[in-house]
């Protein structure tokens, strides 16, 4: 290729000594700068694309013959496939490169970008001078496939650069890696700068060489695992028709003006189709339970799935179920992951011999939060530090790739989990440990408890004296913070119950009493409210006894659906109630047992219940008792066929709660006022009145949304549809079957599946 190249420098030189004519004299007669004519003459450039040899032909003030001479030479020296010395040199190990499509899609998009600064250049061979390169970072934890996918691109997309394409190693794990200098002179000399051009620079110039010297080329440059941002900024070309693709397991956030591309893990089915062919396509098809377990203990991190493959690959012997058998193990799983000079743990621990001492021990520390992520307030109780500066912290540790981040929720990959508590282990002593696990509990049970009672009567707002860490100044951010960390206070709540803190658990289950109608299919508050059971009996106290057994039957029937459960849990509350001789827990015992009677259609003996708790609770005077009996006294008998009564009923229902105006909580009142008109819909559709049910049912759903209640609100949309359908109105009730599978993960479940089914079906009915 130097030899082609020759000979279009050796053609052009010809031509201007016989037109008498200096480098700087073409230049401005052709509008090619002098130092792209040098190039061309020494043949350091691939020969120029026809725009650029007829700017340099109407400059030299060739003939035809001669014009065509030129033209002839730069069309056979110009090749897409040039790349000066070790350019294309490319590692081995993306062979079997699997997913990212995304990812890749846009790479190719940017390096179209590139390319059509590259096509647009003023002299068509040249970048213009306007032409800007275009830099990409790639980030990610450790171990997720970055340089991988940076070199399965480079490949890809070399041919788009005529002028090179080069990959260089920025060794940023090293204890001293690479500087600028270092690097800088290695890229000019892969670009063939000539030694007396480097000497006459000097070390001063070589910045102002490399910077002209990648402003003429289309070239594709590779800077892999880079150390940090004062590393890889004077590597950026600040013009030109390039493309720059920096990888790091930091994000690089103070890099200017880059294309950010973070990697995570892959998805369950790219892990799948990643281990395939390292252990064999027949050993993964005999048991695809065990491949897809073995990549979920992988954490679906590419590293990890390469180690696991590997090593499977070189035990003919063992099956897919025994490795996932013994991945399954937590304090073996970092050990297994090794094969050969290939460990999963040293590529974290290269991470984390980088951090601060502070950032050290906090990623240590997170590996006692029981969940899967944690908000900065957390992680401030871990290390004693404040709020702010935990949150600092975090960042730190989400910068150099070990923690992802989402919003104000900060998570550690399951592996990383696992390496931090080895850290842990291995540093810290167990009484440390034993107190900050201890705190992080006691933390966490006593903000739920504050956080809790904004929805009970009687409390509300947290008290003026509480100096807590989390912002509850609102029932809406307490709402919030106790679903955000809901297994986190959950495992706390299971660790004091194990710990025998009786007291504790029972104060927590009674905070979170009227809290439950907000997140009713959460799936975990028959074991809350069955733990404080089991708690209040520890206590040997008949009052608390009662009260949790009213929450569990509450939690066995409309969490699960377990109605004669529920039945049998409300007898022994009633029972527990009259030893404690407590009035309001009889009438909610009486409550508890109506609902599961009518869910269970017997209306007659579920009546009878319903009314002797309507008399016990206006007898105590429990307006919000009083309140929810009513209610579930129209509901039995709109479910009972009686719908005039019923109508007539919820009117009454309804003229109550206008009535208590603001004595009655404003959630309470939220959760009743929606149901009584939802039920109210139900009767008059009974009546066939479609026009007046169909209003009352989008009021109640309009209730629902307004309240953020998207569990309500998805059963409403449902039965909306299923309304507007039996009134004929088709087009109506799709749109409402629709509206409810759009309302995304806090839908319930069961009305996502029937949404689904009823579009199916009208779907079928319309062809």
């Amino acid at each position: 290729m130097s030899g082609e190249r020759g000979a279009f420098g050796a053609a052009l030189r010809e031509l201007r000594l016989a037109a008498s004519l200096t480098l700087e004299g073409l230049a401005e007669a052709s509008g090619v700068s002098v130092r792209g004519i040098g190039d061309l003459e020494r043949g350091r450039r691939a020969a120029p694309q026809r725009r650029t040899v007829a700017a340099l032909a109407d400059g030299l003030g060739l003939s035809d013959a001669d014009r065509e001479r030129l033209l002839a030479v730069a069309r056979s020296g110009r090749s897409r496939g040039y790349s000066p010395a070790g350019v294309r040199t490319f590692p081995r190990g993306i062979d079997d490169f699997v997913g990212r499509e995304q990812e890749i899609a846009e790479l190719l998009e940017l390096a179209d970008r590139a390319e059509a600064r590259g096509a647009a250049g003023t002299d068509g061979g040249t970048p213009g001078p306007d032409a800007r390169p275009v830099t990409v970072a790639v980030s990610g934890p450790p171990g997720t496939g970055k340089t991988t996918l940076a070199l399965h691109a480079a490949r890809m997309l070399a041919d788009r650069f005529p002028d090179g394409q080069l990959v260089l190693d920025l060794r940023g794990m090293d204890d001293e890696p690479p500087g600028p200098a270092e690097l800088m002179l290695g890229v000019l000399k892969a670009f063939e700068v000539a030694d007396r051009d480097l000497a006459k620079a000097g070390p001063q110039g070589h910045p102002a060489l490399y910077r002209r010297t990648l402003a003429d080329r289309r070239f594709l440059l590779v800077l892999d695992n880079a150390h940090d941002e004062a590393q890889v900024r004077p590597l950026l070309p600040g013009s030109g028709a390039g493309m720059v693709v920096v990888t790091s397991r930091r994000m690089l956030t103070g890099l200017e003006s880059v294309h950010r591309l973070p990697l995570g893990e892959l998805s369950p089915e790219e892990a799948a189709a990643f281990l395939t062919p390292l252990v064999g396509a027949e050993r993964a098809a005999a048991d695809p339970d065990a491949l897809a377990e073995v990549a979920r203990r992988c954490g679906h991190l590419p590293l990890a799935l390469r180690v696991a493959g590997n090593w499977l690959a070189t035990r003919t012997g063992w099956t897919l179920r025994r490795l996932a058998d013994r991945l399954a193990l937590d304090e073996r799983r970092l050990d297994t992951l090794a094969a050969g000079d290939l460990r999963v743990s040293a590529a974290f621990d290269l991470s984390y011999r980088q951090l601060t001492p502070t950032a050290a021990r906090l990623f240590r520390r997170l590996s006692l939060v029981p969940g899967t992520d944690t908000g900065a307030a957390a992680a401030a109780r871990l290390t004693g530090q404040r709020p702010y500066d935990a949150e600092d912290t975090l960042e730190e540790l989400v910068e150099v790739g070990l923690l992802g981040t989402d919003r104000d929720r900060y998570r550690l990959h399951d592996l990383l989990c696992l390496f931090a508590r080895t850290r842990l282990d291995a540093e810290e002593s167990a009484a440390d440990i034993h107190r900050a696990r201890a705190d992080l509990y006691r933390w966490l049970l006593e903000t739920t408890v504050v956080a809790g009672r904004w929805f009970e009567p009687g409390h509300g707002a947290p008290p003026a004296d509480w100096q807590g860490m989390v912002d509850l100044s609102s029932a809406d951010k307490a709402l919030q913070w106790l679903k955000a960390e809901g297994v986190n206070w959950l495992a706390a709540l299971r660790a004091a119950a194990a710990d025998g803190e009786h007291a504790t658990v029972v104060e927590v289950a009674e905070a979170l009493h009227w809290f439950s109608d907000q997140w009713i299919f959460w799936g975990y508050w028959p074991e809350v409210f069955g733990t404080a059971v089991r708690a209040a009996r520890a206590l040997d106290d008949p009052l608390l006894e009662a009260t949790q057994l009213n929450y569990h039957a509450w939690a066995l029937l409309l969490c699960e659906g377990r109605f004669r459960e529920s039945l049998d849990r409300s007898a022994e509350a009633l029972a527990a109630a009259g030893r404690a001789g407590d009035a309001a827990q009889e009438a909610w015992s009486h409550f508890y047992s109506a609902w599961a009677l009518r869910k269970l259609e017997d209306y007659a003996a579920a009546a009878s219940h319903m009314e002797r708790a309507v008399r016990l609770f206006e007898a105590a005077g429990d307006l919000h008792g009083s309140l929810n009996a009513r209610h579930g006294h129209d509901l039995i008998l709109a479910e009972d066929g009686r719908a005039e009564a019923a109508l007539a009923s919820f009117r009454k229902t309804l003229a109550f709660l206008n009535e208590a105006g603001d004595r009655i909580a404003p959630h309470i009142a939220g959760f009743v006022r929606p149901g009584v008109h939802s039920g109210m819909a139900h009767s008059l559709a009974q009546l066939e009145r479609w026009q007046e049910a169909v209003q009352e049912r989008r009021t109640a759903v309009g209730l629902w949304h307004d309240a953020g209640n998207t569990t309500q609100e998805s059963s409403e949309l449902v039965r909306l549809g299923l309304l507007l359908a039996d009134a004929g109105r088709e087009a109506e009730a799709r749109e409402a079957f629709a509206r409810t599978l759009a309302l995304g993960p806090d839908a319930a479940p069961q009305a996502v599946e029937d949404a689904r089914r009823h579009l199916a079906e009208a779907a079928a009915r319309a062809e």
